[in-house]
């Protein structure tokens, strides 16, 4: 796993051992960015169960400010601060060790808000939901905010929080991404 473009592009990032992270596939994280390239620059970047930190290290890579990783496993925090650390990106990023399912407290009225939030939830535990309950409970997000959720066909967006848009969604094997904006 590498990052694909900008400032860091070809740098090997580290992954966790054993198959307590799914680290999202180069070639979904190049579409990925690929389809919300213009909201990169600048952006302040919230990557939910960051696993290896790869979402949030390309969008700094790609110019985004700032970047807060947020990850429940201690090996996972290990292998992201590896990874920023490896960059020397230290002084624009933020790690917590966090239960995102229970509640986003840890970013409560987080300034400077978000404007890019990746979420790679672990698949089938109803995670986007309770996920995305407590991200508008914490009232972190900018308006127009733009959320990238990768999950499966058996875990839909929840169609009950009218906050969330679904703008475009796009399938890559058993994989689904959901992109959404924050309306308030």
């Amino acid at each position: 796993m590498r990052v694909i473009a900008g400032k860091f592009k070809g740098k090997k990032l580290t992954s966790a051992p054993g198959l307590s992270t799914r680290p999202t596939a180069d070639r979904v994280r190049e579409a990925i960015f690929s389809i919300c390239a213009a909201k990169i620059e600048g952006a302040v970047v919230l990557d939910l169960f960051a696993g290896t930190g790869a979402f949030g290290i390309e969008a700094l890579s790609r110019g985004a400010a700032a970047a807060v990783f947020i990850d429940i496993s201690a090996a996972a925090i290990q292998v992201i601060q590896k990874n920023i650390s490896g960059c020397r990106m230290e002084n624009r990023c933020r790690l917590i060790r966090w239960d995102i399912v229970k509640n986003l407290n840890c970013i409560r009225l987080a300034e400077p808000r978000f404007n890019l939030v990746f979420m790679d939830p672990p698949y089938n535990k109803n995670a986007v939901a309770f996920a995305l309950k407590n991200l508008k409970r914490s009232d972190a997000l900018e308006k127009d905010a733009i959320l990238i959720i990768e999950h499966t066909f058996l875990e839909p967006i929840p169609g009950d929080l009218d906050c969330f848009v679904t703008f475009d969604q796009r399938k890559y094997g058993k994989t689904l991404v959901s992109f959404l904006t924050y309306v308030i």
